[in-house]
């Protein structure tokens, strides 16, 4: 017996019967006696303990269990489609074509002061067609939340070079052609307009991820993959806070939340998903004296035993001959999350790219230990310029190669890249300024940018032939959420923007040709308490917002959509037909989208 014998236990007696009434009894009982399993497990008493169990399950039930036999588990992409398409039949019309049109903007009326690049890390004290390299231009022709409780998170922004100068009006101008209010106005439609189809690129959901909060409870989080398969994407991506799954020393591997990760994506495999986890935050234990902020372990090879730990514990069956039959609940890693800033990089390591490889070369060994082919990615790097607090993202990826990131000759090991685009398009490039805007005056605000530099790095580095994933992006906005945004850069982009660069985006790194999966931040961070309220930028990026039917509303304990999350639907889902309405009628052209 091992790790995975509870969940086999659960497996062997399942029941059947024709009434709700006893199948939710007979959860019940199959829970109780995975209770008493996993005590007596730890005693030892194996035999005794499934005669027990099997005594109590038959006298609870009174009927004869029906042994399952478990099958491998099915391709994950037919699973996923097939999942889809029912929950699309099942989904009432009103629900699946959205048709309020929500009117809405930000107040814009203050600027922070201290810019921090947007990121999906919090602030210390608390749990964005990519070019060839010969051409150099595109085809054209968007800080984990604290998972237990503690105090408010910090507001981040972009961190940006030296020679940076803040706008001199702090009022950036209001998006043209939408009333300024403080939220969301129902605004139902005119009986005599006809709802014409904007139509959108086909993209493929095999290569599209997005990134959600790992720590929620059951029923939140079967809502969030509800959700998510309903898109018809096929990643997810968790950051895995290491701190909080071993708090307190290196063998730990049965606390609550350790379980409750193992759970979450245990079923995200059952559901036919694809799992990327993020690495993040070393616990104090493996740490020394510097722990102000977040860092990594003076040791590496701490990290490569938690790596090794996890996956023996989050997998199906005990030995990795299950593991080839099952398939792995974790099937691509980042190591560590935006290590070009110090407020993800205190501890002993050296501050540089040369310092993250040490990082990466222990935990690459643990990873292929497991699986021979597993993506290893490394971290992104928050795009940013040579600042107090960071290091240039372009020049830490140069010293990473000169460490030896091109002598891994293994395919799939993968350079992670954040091309977030602030308020500019996808297509944009530097500089080409806005009238009345800024962070627009430097290549680290562009998401095309970004891109390119980091490809004519790897080319330059004799790594053409190596993928880059895009484990993090998006663009923020404040449109619909009370008061003014977080950050000036956030009151650039509309509601209708997010949507139509997020779109573009995914179509570019498609057909660039050596881009794989791209995770999209963020799903669901703005319906988590207090996000919205306490103007955390993290809420700005989120494609589910509090509310009902298309309208933001803090006061209706509901869940609704953005319209980002409308067109990802109409994007993917083909065999569903072109929507008209992406909750609220889109305007023509959708911005950041190619003219036909």
């Amino acid at each position: 017996m091992g790790k995975n014998a509870s969940v086999k236990l659960k497996q062997m007696f399942l029941l059947y019967h024709e009434t709700d009434v006893f199948a939710a009894t007979a959860n019940v009982q199959v829970n109780l006696a995975v209770l008493l399993f996993e005590r007596m497990r730890r005693l030892q008493l194996y035999h005794l303990t499934l005669f027990l169990i099997v005594g109590l399950l038959v006298a609870a039930f009174g009927c004869e269990p029906v042994v399952i036999y478990v099958t491998p588990t099915p391709d994950p992409v037919v699973q996923a489609q097939e999942t889809a398409d029912a929950q699309v039949a099942a989904l009432p019309s009103e629900t699946l074509l959205p048709t309020h049109t929500p009117t809405e903007t930000a107040t814009i009326t203050t600027v922070t002061e201290t810019p921090l690049p947007p990121t999906a890390t919090d602030a210390p004290a608390t749990t964005a067609a990519a070019p060839t390299v010969t051409g150099v231009v595109l085809q054209v022709t968007p800080a984990v939340p604290q998972v237990t409780p503690g105090p408010t998170s910090v507001v981040q922004g972009p961190i940006v070079g030296p020679e940076y100068v803040l706008p001199a009006s702090p009022i950036p101008p209001t998006q043209p052609g939408l009333p300024t209010i403080e939220g969301a106005s129902p605004t139902p439609l005119p009986p005599d307009v006809t709802l014409v189809p904007v139509l959108l690129p086909n993209l493929d959901g095999s290569q599209i991820g997005i990134q959600l909060d790992v720590n929620l409870d059951e029923a939140d989080w079967n809502y969030a993959m509800t959700r998510i398969e309903q898109l018809g994407i096929q990643w997810i991506k968790v950051q895995i806070s290491w701190r909080d799954m071993q708090p307190t020393g290196p063998e730990e591997r049965d606390n609550v939340f350790f379980r409750r990760v193992e759970q979450h994506l245990e079923d995200a495999n059952h559901r036919g998903l694809n799992v990327l986890a993020s690495v993040v935050k070393a616990p104090g234990w493996a740490r020394g004296t510097n722990q102000t902020e977040d860092g990594p372990p003076d040791n590496p090879e701490h990290l490569a035993n938690f790596i090794t730990i996890m996956y023996d514990e989050i997998n199906a069956g005990d030995r990795p001959e299950d593991w080839a039959i099952f398939g792995l609940y974790i099937d691509a890693i980042e190591i560590w999350n935006e290590p070009n800033l110090s407020r993800e990089w205190q501890g002993g390591l050296p501050f540089s790219g040369a310092g993250y490889m040490r990082l990466f070369e222990p935990a690459y060994r643990a990873v292929r230990a497991v699986s021979a082919d597993i993506p290893v990615i490394t971290a992104g790097l928050a795009p940013v310029g040579e600042v107090p607090g960071a290091r240039d993202d372009r020049a830490f990826l140069r010293e990473m190669y000169a460490a030896g990131l091109a002598n891994y000759a293994d395919p799939n090991v993968v350079v992670g890249v954040h091309p977030y685009g602030w308020g500019n398009a996808p297509d944009a490039t530097c500089c080409d300024p806005v009238g009345g805007r800024d962070y627009d005056n430097n290549r680290v605000f562009f998401f095309h940018d970004t891109i390119e530099d980091y490809r004519r790095i790897m080319v330059d580095n004799g790594d053409a032939d190596r993928k880059m994933w895009t484990t993090e992006f998006g663009w923020a906005t404040w449109d619909g959420f009370p008061g003014s945004p977080p950050e000036p850069w956030m009151g650039y982009t509309d509601r209708w923007a997010q949507g139509g660069y997020t779109i573009r985006a995914f179509q570019i790194g498609q057909e660039s040709g050596y881009m794989g999966p791209m995770f999209l931040w963020n799903l669901n961070f703005a319906v988590l308490a207090g996000m919205v309220e306490n103007r955390d930028e993290r809420a700005a990026y989120s494609i589910l917002v509090p509310g009902n039917d298309c309208q933001f509303d803090l006061e209706s304990g509901g869940r609704t959509e953005r319209p980002l999350f409308w067109m990802l639907f109409d994007a993917v889902r083909t065999d569903v037909g072109p929507l008209a309405d992406f909750c609220g009628v889109p305007p023509v052209p959708l911005p950041g989208l190619p003219q036909p």
